[in-house]
């Protein structure tokens, strides 16, 4: 966590900073897609973004990191320990756990609804036991914990130009969205962990088991029936990111444009997926540094776009007598930008690194 983010924040107590600090670094470490679209946001909103994602990720490794010897139930444990102490700090009392000091803040700050994260833990808890889903409805009750949550933990430090109730089942379905596009992408990983995400009901309409995916793990052999069954959930998945992306223009402007970003690079995933012959039961599919630099460059364009007060100009009078306005992008603009406008970028940052690499080719790649 930078001292500017923290400072813009009004995070103020070093024990605090240092929690958020701590998110902070998780969130550059595993989520590198996350963090490059949180860099787009404004300065006094990463942080709590930082501490949301920190607080999921030391979930998540509790439950899934391979290269821990610890047996179930020590995981179990882990787990437990980790919501009695958000259980503690919910109820204002000191937590152990840095991240969990901090998504308590946040959490207190944004007024976030506890059962959010209550929800969340349940569906890590999961984990620990159910290894398939039997069903595409199965999976969706797991996902409502483990994804749709997170979307609706997000909202209200995005902000939204309509009643948040209205956001809410966007940013929900663009949390499924997400975490359906990591399943496709670790399919092979996860059969590591002796698991299988993708609904068996999917599956076997391709004439797929977990013998036949384990097998084609093992042996690096590839079948067609395999590759059937991935190209239906890579279509799954895009209808869910059609039906998440309007929750777009709900949002506070000055944060859309993260989610914008996030959304693309996300869905880039599934291109990459399609492009590598699916063939993610042997290796993981990657978007290219370049496409993400361009993706970033467009998102922050529009980041600062939207940041720039809108000031009088000597344009053409419109007929009520005023002088027409225009925003960053030259479209005009809507009333949800006149609400959710800055009067400066936020930091005073420069482009995002992999943005800065690609300005004089923006225009190669579109998307």
């Amino acid at each position: 966590m930078t001292a500017r983010e923290l400072d813009a924040a009004g995070i103020t107590d070093p024990s605090l900073r240092a929690a958020y600090t701590a998110g902070r670094l998780l969130n550059a470490r595993h989520g590198k897609t996350y963090f490059l679209a949180t860099r787009l946001l404004p300065v006094d909103r990463r942080s709590a973004v930082h501490a949301l994602y920190g607080f999921a990720r030391h979930a998540d490794d509790i439950v899934d990191d391979l290269g821990s010897a610890a047996s179930t139930g020590a995981r179990r444990e882990a787990l437990d320990a980790l919501e009695r102490q958000w259980l503690r700090a919910v109820r204002g009392e000191e937590a152990d756990e840095p991240v969990v000091r901090a998504v308590a803040d946040t959490r207190a700050r944004y007024g976030i609804a506890a059962r959010h994260f209550t929800d969340f833990l349940a569906s890590m808890r999961s984990d620990l036991s159910v290894t398939e889903y039997a069903t595409y409805a199965d999976l969706r009750a797991y996902m409502y914990g483990s994804a749709a949550v997170i979307g609706l933990q997000m909202t209200p430090v995005l902000g939204t130009v309509v009643p948040r109730a209205e956001a809410e089942p966007y940013a929900a379905e663009l949390g499924v969205a997400f975490q359906l596009t990591n399943f496709l992408r670790d399919v092979g990983e996860d059969l590591d962990r002796g698991r299988v995400y993708l609904p068996q009901d999917l599956l076997s309409a391709h004439g797929v088991d977990r013998d036949l995916l384990a097998w084609s793990r093992l042996t690096g052999c590839r079948d067609a029936r395999i590759t059937s069954a991935l190209r239906a959930a890579s279509a799954l998945t895009r209808e869910v990111y059609r039906a998440a992306e309007p929750g777009i223009a709900l949002l506070d402007p000055v944060s859309a444009p993260c989610v914008r970003t996030a959304f693309v690079l996300y869905r880039d995933i599934l291109g990459a997926i399609e492009k590598d012959g699916y063939a993610v039961v042997h290796r993981r599919a990657v978007v290219r540094r370049r496409r993400r630099a361009a993706v970033a460059l467009r998102g922050l364009t529009a980041a600062l776009a939207a940041r720039t007060p809108i000031r009088p100009s000597s344009g053409p009078a419109r007929a009520d007598g005023g002088v027409g306005r225009t925003s960053g992008n030259g479209r005009g603009s809507g009333s949800g930008l006149a609400r959710g406008s800055r009067s400066s970028c936020g930091d005073g940052e420069a482009a995002p690194e992999e943005a800065g690499r690609v300005t004089g080719r923006r225009n190669e790649e579109r998307g």
